[in-house]
């Protein structure tokens, strides 16, 4: 049975979701629920037409997580994506969504300045602290923002979210049929990293001095993640730990789950990357 994707189980317009998942730059997973959260409503409360809202990388049944993010990232009616504290996956997924010319709308909150690269787009702005009274008025413009971009889409076959700014480009396509290939689904996101390089740059500058500042292998935080690490490579059957381990869902997984004993430490996808690279060059246990 083929993997679902959200215009596939679903007869209602999509709108697909694209935002950080787990603890970046002081700002919890907690948080991150709760902006979803907010998105949702505010998506919801459009009654004409009525959007089915959801993360780009969930689904109805277990499958292969990169095919099914660019295969609802392609599919998606409209996307809402939040590029709040430059996330380098959320980035990156984006860079897709522009890059097949589909449209989307970007937010972010008033802590994180804007990327060179897309500052050309409009950005809504909502505060980071969520304040009640702000976010209700967010909460109206943004279903406002979904309803007139994806009606001009509709209407208008000329309708460029972001490269009518840069002149005439062949738009790259991503044919459903051929989104069942796992060597074709991975041939294609190594064809938006190429495509996409410019607006990921900084992203990328950043991730390499985090990690070039190093991990001390005395951490707490580095120490336990490994174990967490280990006990669930044991637990894997064979062949299974290759995937998870390049997988930014297991990996913001193990965060979260390192986060519950460090509260106070802010992103640890960093330490939980360095684990992930010791406990692979280990022999299973």
């Amino acid at each position: 049975m083929a993997e679902d994707t959200l215009s596939e189980i679903n007869s209602e317009p999509t709108c697909g979701i694209v935002m950080p998942l787990s603890a970046i730059d002081g700002c919890s997973a907690a948080h991150w629920q709760d902006v979803q959260s907010i998105i949702k409503e505010s998506v919801g409360s459009i009654e004409d037409p009525k959007f089915s809202t959801k993360m780009v990388s969930d689904a109805d049944e277990v499958g292969v997580i990169q095919k099914r993010i660019v295969s609802n990232i392609y599919l998606s009616d409209i996307v809402v994506c939040d590029v709040s504290c430059r996330n380098p996956n959320v980035m990156f997924e984006l860079g897709m969504r522009l890059a097949f010319d589909r449209p989307a709308v970007i937010i972010k909150d008033d802590k994180t300045p804007y990327s060179f690269d897309t500052s050309v787009i409009e950005h809504l702005t909502y505060p980071r602290d969520l304040r009640y009274n702000i976010m209700q008025q967010f909460r109206e413009l943004l279903a406002e923002k979904v309803l007139s971009t994806y009606r001009k889409a509709k209407d208008d076959p000329a309708h460029s979210t972001f490269l009518r700014n840069f002149g005439t480009f062949k738009v790259a396509n991503l044919h459903t049929e051929e989104v069942k290939s796992d060597q074709i689904v991975m041939a294609m996101i190594e064809q938006m990293q190429s495509q996409v390089s410019r607006l990921t740059a900084n992203v990328d500058r950043l991730g390499r001095s985090i990690e070039t500042s190093g991990v001390r292998s005395t951490d707490p935080a580095y120490l336990l993640a490994k174990r967490i690490l280990r006990k669930e490579r044991a637990e894997m059957p064979d062949g299974a730990w290759e995937h998870y381990s390049a997988d930014h869902g297991f990996l913001a997984h193990i965060a979260n789950r390192v986060s519950d004993e460090f509260p106070d430490r802010k992103n640890l996808l960093p330490v939980v990357e360095r684990a992930i690279k010791t406990v692979t060059a280990s022999p299973r246990e």
